[in-house]
């Protein structure tokens, strides 16, 4: 295996499936416009022939919601309304991005998937040096682990075709934002090394 990990941010079916919540919301109309599920798929296949290992991040809370942060503005309604809980359906990845056995899988509790996960021990561990990354949202994980990686030394690739926003308007400032800390380019541009 090679030095790098292609992570795969969020797309699971609360977030990005059609009959999620956020996929008959505004989230899945960009998800659908910008085709993510199928490029995201072809994204991984990419990853996968290069020789990189692949992860998935999802964003998850236990039955009772104990690490559910209550005065969050992003995450204080997920208990009222039963989102992200671990052992759903909801917080599976999306069955079409292919994920495998053999991939990591990292829960997060908060945005960023550095913050109190096994992300950055799995990383050390494999050697890890170059993360390539995409998901949703734009403005959300994807910014929290390009500014995290840069700063924990990482070289950090963004497929830009595979992210998305609420809006078109938030994803392009998002990536105008990050584009001092990281490479961003598309799936079909990208090269992994």
């Amino acid at each position: 295996m090679k030095d790098a990990i292609y992570l795969v941010l969020d797309m699971m079916n609360d977030l990005v499936h059609a009959d999620g919540p956020n996929g008959k919301a505004a989230y899945g109309d960009q998800v659908r416009k910008r085709d993510l599920i199928s490029k995201t798929r072809n994204a991984v296949a990419k990853a996968r022939q290069a020789g990189l290992h692949v992860g998935f991040v999802r964003v998850g809370f236990s039955s009772d919601y104990r690490e559910c942060p209550p005065d969050s503005p992003i995450f204080s309604l997920a208990k009222k309304h039963g989102l992200f809980k671990l052992g759903t359906w909801g917080t599976e990845v999306h069955p079409d991005l292919g994920r495998q056995e053999e991939d990591f899988d990292i829960v997060k509790h908060r945005v960023s998937p550095f913050y109190a996960t096994s992300l950055e021990a799995v990383l050390r561990a494999q050697g890890i040096k170059r993360i390539y990354c995409s998901g949703v949202s734009t403005n959300a994980v994807v910014q929290a682990t390009v500014r995290e990686g840069h700063d924990r030394d990482y070289a950090v690739t963004v497929l830009s075709d595979c992210c998305c926003a609420p809006s078109d308007e938030e994803h392009d400032q998002a990536l105008q934002g990050l584009k001092r800390f990281c490479t961003i380019t598309t799936s079909d541009d990208v090269v992994f090394e």
